[in-house]
């Protein structure tokens, strides 16, 4: 990856996961930094949204986001979710986002997932890009379905997938058929036991 690209990839991961947090006082105050700073114009329409909408109360952005991300299956921020559910698969997969972490130098906490997609794009962002864009490309088919049913919902958010999909290189034929088979069926849904993985340990978030 040329210098220049990286640089860009690194700033738009940065953004889209700040974006993708759940809202708060401090990230709204933040747009207008944001906005100056963001190196695409996919970013707008959830900047917008962000700075003209109250944070609490009916319709506001929290609650928002509950009903967008916390309550629908197919629109889910952890990217293993996408191709193996809560199956006992999906164990070995957060692993592997354990160890890219680890060979970059950076452990993690029990807060939280290591496949979030927050989590993953400020790897990338302040850990190592080209460690984290391989993460993404591994889980491509989850992430645009992720993006697709944000668009489908009309979502603001979606902005945020779509900054962060136009890093990776063109999909291929049988990306675009794994998209459209998740789209399809869903993730698989057998319950079992996970054991407890984290967040990126003193990553600012």
């Amino acid at each position: 990856m040329k210098r220049d690209d990286a640089r860009a990839t690194a700033l738009t991961h940065r953004i889209a996961a700040l974006l993708l947090e759940y809202p708060t006082a401090e990230l709204v105050a933040q747009v207008p930094d944001l906005r100056a700073v963001a190196p695409t114009r996919a970013f707008d329409v959830l900047l917008d949204h962000l700075a003209t909408t109250p944070l609490a109360g009916p319709g506001g952005l929290t609650a928002e986001y509950v009903d967008t991300f916390d309550l629908r299956r197919k629109i889910c921020l952890h990217l293993t979710y996408y191709a193996y559910g809560d199956t006992r698969e999906r164990g070995m997969a957060l692993l592997a986002f354990k160890r890219a972490y680890r060979a970059a130098g950076l452990e993690v906490s029990p807060d939280e997932l290591p496949d979030h997609l927050c989590v993953v794009l400020e790897f990338s962002a302040t850990g190592d890009v080209e460690a984290g864009t391989r993460l993404l490309l591994e889980h491509r088919a989850g992430l645009e379905l992720l993006r697709l049913a944000l668009l489908d919902r009309g979502s603001p958010w979606a902005g945020a997938l779509t900054a962060v999909c136009s890093t990776l290189p063109a999909l291929r034929g049988d990306e675009r058929e794994a998209v459209a088979r998740l789209a399809a069926e869903g993730p698989p849904g057998e319950q079992v036991g996970l054991e407890p993985y984290g967040a990126m340990a003193g990553m600012p978030r």
